[in-house]
């Protein structure tokens, strides 16, 4: 097998997939975004201005998944049959997991990574003035560890 199936000679091309069989496929991924603790209690008592930060990034996680193949140009159009967000918060982070599932050809894994990293870009830009110190910048705000938790296939019955 290839290590690079995307490439071939000096082009990029998409993974023919047409000859796999339909599987449930479920991704899960999760990325943390660290925070003042004066922002992480605004979120918390829904006193940020521009609205409910925990539902904006639910749904912009929502939106970023469906939307996967025309941010990711070698991604696969998948059939979405279930998307579940989460949020852990502390006092200076806040943890975003999605869960994808799909009955296709092909992972979800990217799916859940797209809705993880837009769900924290929103849960920043939402609170961004909150954030920012006396010179505009952002010196203790960071989005980190996303990662792919897990990713199963299941087969199948005829």
């Amino acid at each position: 097998m290839d290590m690079f199936s995307h490439i071939k000679d000096d082009h990029v091309q998409m993974v023919d997939i047409s000859g796999k069989n339909d599987s449930i496929r479920i991704a899960s991924a999760r990325g943390d975004i660290k925070l003042r603790p004066r922002t992480i209690d605004a979120i918390r008592n829904q006193q940020v201005t521009k609205g409910n930060v925990l539902a904006t990034a639910r749904i912009a996680a929502i939106l970023a998944v469906k939307k996967t193949p025309e941010l990711i140009p070698m991604c696969h159009q998948v059939s979405i049959d279930a998307i579940d967000i989460s949020f852990d918060v502390s006092s200076t982070t806040i943890t975003v997991e999605v869960i994808v599932k799909s009955d296709g050809k092909t992972g979800v894994e990217m799916d859940a990574l797209t809705g993880v990293s837009a769900a924290l870009l929103t849960i920043w830009d939402m609170v961004k003035s909150a954030e920012k110190d006396e010179t505009g910048n952002y010196p203790l705000t960071m989005i980190q560890e996303i990662k792919v938790i897990s990713k199963t296939k299941e087969e199948k019955s005829v």
